[in-house]
């Protein structure tokens, strides 16, 4: 069996599959073609088609909602090829090498690659069995862009790109490694390409050292579940994948508020005095977090213990907070210390990871190297093992005396940690279990919110793979605090909106490498405001006075109408909610039909209605393309300031301002401004007061 180089692969000594015996109808919804290297399952969906490759050997983990029943199919089967037809597809199967057509009515959606070689058909194998696991190829038309993929900070048009899927602790937004992956990819041509596994996959999206004219797939495991999808635009492909992979329920009221955040409050005084700060200068804020060194002991945590020494009554520390209408956010993560009788009793039960090669419980140590003097020194651990049940259970059900004290929020950092020498409950390697780990992580501790949260179930993770958009949000990981962090933050949140998540934030000002820039810091908290939620966060003080008066007023201004646009904001929620569209849509999602706008990637609409472009560099200046498919005319938002569709503008913007626009003849929904969302709930919903309108 062949070795695939990623880098280099040697196509030459990878043979292609090729039907080797049967066909048959093995029910009236199944085919089964007797491969080179086993059998090929086949069923035909709404959807599109399935095709399954082995023996499927990793565990139950839910990545699916349920698990798709194909429609009734036909078959008619030659010698050289073999036509399925089902559920408004027809799939065509040729015998040698193993391809495919798959058609939707008389439109071909996808196929095997075209890119012949010199002397063999196909420059890439159509279909593959490596010694990694599978490979297989799809043709890509001449500059055809992919999209999906996860949370990736470069472009969002994957082609040319080399893409992992496989879930990284990433330091940050400047690489390929990201802390949320999902093996789903997909063209405004009418296709999608969804791997069902927790395995890595490496995506070759017409990457030359391949092929530029083909998409390539390695999955990396014993069986290869693909599901080919057919959709007629973006929103409709993410209305399809979320159907299968499930869509997020509406986060509550106060989530949408302002969530402050530092890396980290060191006591109780600089927590309560940050608290009182907050309200004296009359700054929105719904939410006020303790991270990870705030409410732990960083040598015997995590055990849901507040750090006596700093916190020996937690509860009067909480009364004081919501006695200033506070919502409260803990950090945790899913390791506890060897320092902690909790590992001792954990492990003796077999709740943590064990190691493979010895059988006793993985003691997982930290690289601190990648974290230079920036972070304290973490301590030896054991990993939580949620496919176990009993510890499922135990982890999610200590949640709630935290709950019942009146936290709020859970922030659950880190998950990337399973590594390949790890043994799990359910017989599953660390390597298999690895990308998966988050899904469940995300799960459990959602699940524990929704038992015992008094005010709403609501998550902040930060790493993520299929299926955890079901889970409620996510926030996008360590940016370095400069114009390329905040610029590679928002690709990353739009990436991982075009890959069926919905509801994201970033870490507003940067996260490390802080230089107190004013002008940075302003234009952060502005593009902010304009997504699913909004956090404050960063090493450093990130309370808008701290930068400065003139910063200070302008941030406040930002905050302000961010509460104002609830009403519009809840809208977008629902919608969200009810279609897997996310809440900032990338133009080739808004805009299907005209291809010039796709190139903006740095602008992004605000549900139906606004179209924003944050300022990426300092100085001010944008350049935003209106789309004429949308309207011909637009209003700037709140000025009225009427600009031509169909063409790009260039702007300067006073450091209070932000490109915001509304098709002409739409109207904007704006609430009270408040300073905490409760004023609002309290009234009985949330009150629309005005009907902004582009006119």
């Amino acid at each position: 069996m062949a070795k695939f180089n990623s880098a280099s692969p040697a196509w030459n000594d990878i043979p292609a599959l090729k039907v080797s015996g049967s066909i048959s109808l093995t029910a009236a919804n199944q085919v089964t073609a007797y491969t080179s290297e086993g059998p090929l399952t086949i069923s035909l969906h709404p959807f599109g088609a399935r095709l399954r490759f082995g023996d499927c050997q990793f565990g139950e983990y839910g990545m699916l909602v349920e698990e798709p029943t194909g429609e009734s199919l036909t078959l008619d089967s030659q010698d050289a090829h073999t036509v399925i037809k089902g559920a408004g597809h027809t799939l065509k199967l040729c015998h040698e090498p193993l391809s495919f057509e798959l058609f939707k009515g008389e439109r071909c959606i996808q196929k095997s690659p075209t890119d012949g070689h010199f002397v063999r058909r196909f420059r890439l194998p159509p279909v593959a069995r490596v010694e990694e696991g599978w490979f297989v190829s799809l043709e890509l038309d001449s500059s055809e862009p992919v999209y999906g993929l996860g949370e990736k900070w470069g472009r969002l048009d994957k082609r040319g790109q080399l893409v992992r899927s496989y879930n990284h602790d990433a330091l940050g937004v400047n690489a390929e490694i990201s802390y949320k992956n999902t093996p789903f990819a997909w063209s405004p041509n009418g296709w999608g390409a969804f791997v069902h596994t927790p395995a890595p996959v490496t995506h070759g999206v017409g990457f030359a050292a391949w092929s530029q004219r083909a998409y390539g797939l390695l999955v990396e495991d014993t069986s290869m579940d693909l599901m080919l999808l057919s959709a007629d635009n973006g929103a409709a492909m993410l209305e399809s994948y979320t159907a299968l992979t499930g869509r997020a329920p509406v986060p509550p009221t106060w989530s949408l508020g302002v969530i402050l955040s530092k890396a980290y409050y060191k006591d109780v005084d600089e927590l309560l005095a940050t608290a009182r700060a907050v309200r004296e200068h009359k700054m929105p804020c719904d939410v006020i977090t303790l991270d990870g060194r705030a409410w732990q002991d960083t040598d015997t945590r995590f055990a849901f213990e507040w750090d006596p020494k700093r916190y020996p009554d937690p509860a009067a520390v909480m009364n004081e907070l919501k006695a200033m209408n506070f919502k409260v956010c803990v950090w945790e993560y899913p390791l506890v210390s060897v320092e902690n009788p909790l590992f001792d009793k954990m492990a003796e039960k077999g709740w943590l990871l064990k190691d493979r090669r010895t059988g006793d419980t993985y003691r997982y140590q930290w690289d601190m190297s990648c974290f230079g003097e920036v972070l304290t020194p973490l301590p030896e651990s054991g990993i939580v093992d949620f496919t176990h049940p009993e510890a499922y259970a135990f982890w999610r059900d200590s949640h709630k005396p935290l709950f019942d004290l009146g936290v709020d929020m859970i922030k659950a950092d880190f998950g990337e940690q399973v590594e390949e020498n790890m043994l799990a409950h359910n017989g599953d390697s660390g390597e298999t279990l690895h990308n998966a780990y988050t899904l469940l992580y995300n799960r459990c501790v959602y699940e524990a919110a929704e038992r015992y949260c008094k005010s709403g179930p609501f998550l902040f993770s930060r790493s993520s793979w299929t299926g955890s958009q079901r889970y409620p949000a996510q926030w996008g990981g360590d940016p370095q605090a400069d114009w390329g962090g905040l610029a590679g933050s928002l690709r990353g949140g739009l990436s991982w909106g075009m890959s069926g998540a919905p509801f994201y934030a970033t870490d507003v000002g940067g996260f490390y490498g802080d230089q107190r820039d004013s002008e940075l810091y302003v234009r952060w908290s502005q593009a902010a405001v304009f997504s699913a939620h909004m956090r404050l966060h960063g090493i450093g003080q990130r309370e808008p006075w701290s930068y400065g008066e003139e910063a200070g007023q302008a941030v406040n201004k930002a905050l302000k109408l961010r509460y104002e646009l609830f009403p519009y904001m809840s809208d977008v929620m629902e919608q969200a909610s009810n279609t897997g569209l996310p809440v900032q849509r990338a133009m080739v999602l808004t805009c299907p039909d005209e291809k010039a706008a796709w190139a903006f990637e740095d602008q992004f609409f605000f549900g139906d209605d606004m179209l924003v472009a944050p300022c990426v560099a300092p100085g001010g200046e944008v350049e935003v393309y209106l789309p004429c498919s949308v309207s011909e005319s637009w209003c700037r938002f709140p000025s009225g300031e009427k600009f031509e569709g169909g063409k790009s503008h260039k702007l300067k913007m006073p450091l209070d301002e932000i490109a915001v626009f509304v098709p002409e003849g739409r109207t904007i929904p704006m609430g009270p401004a408040v300073e905490y969302s409760d004023v609002l709930t309290q009234q009985g919903g949330l009150p629309v007061i005005n009907e902004w309108q582009a006119k």
